[in-house]
């Protein structure tokens, strides 16, 4: 009688899961094609977000205006406007100190910041009036406070108020912007 008991018991195992089986052995070779296929897409999405598929990139996809003559400073390019190299000055760097809050502790400011001139023409002008550009920058530095500086809004009004202060120093010459180095607040 036992033994009948256990015959019906793997009779209805094994009937049971032949149906649940089939089920198992679809989802498996789902997960087996798609994890995969999911795993690939994932790595090329990577890839290309990261910046490393651009140069298989570049390969595959000739572009004429890549392969076309770059033209000297001073040269008009293929659409006939005039190209010019970039021409940075660094400055020396600055360490001041801010305004702040706290009276009891002293917060001070390194920058050290890089003048894209308009032509390199403007390089002795920039250096004939250095220290007037050090003294603008100095004063109104010394004005700031920490939230002044505070999130990307910050920063970008300090290099707005930067390059205009440049500009109105060196006036003959053309500064087109003030990119920062280095900016550390203690």
């Amino acid at each position: 009688m036992a033994e009948d008991l256990e015959e019906d018991f793997e009779e209805d195992a094994d009937e049971g899961g032949g149906g649940g089986g089939r089920k198992k052995g679809k989802k498996k070779l789902l997960l087996m094609i798609v994890l995969p296929l999911l795993l690939v897409v994932g790595a090329l999405a990577g890839a290309y977000f990261a910046g490393l598929a651009d140069p298989l990139l570049g390969m595959m996809a000739s572009d004429p205006a890549a392969e076309a003559p770059v033209a000297q400073e001073g040269e008009a390019g293929a659409a006939g406007v005039p190209v010019s190299a970039a021409v940075f000055y660094d400055l020396p760097e600055m360490l001041v100190d801010i305004n702040s809050t706290d009276s009891r502790r002293r917060t001070f400011l390194k920058l050290r910041v890089a003048l894209e001139l308009g032509s390199s023409g403007d390089t002795p002008q920039v250096d004939a009036l250095l220290p007037r550009v050090v003294d603008q920058f100095q004063v109104y530095l010394r004005e700031l406070r920490v939230e002044d500086l505070q999130g990307a809004e910050g920063m970008y009004r300090l290099r707005e108020e930067l390059l205009a202060r440049v500009n109105a120093a060196v006036r003959p010459a053309k500064v087109n912007d003030v990119l920062f180095k280095e900016m550390l607040i203690q």
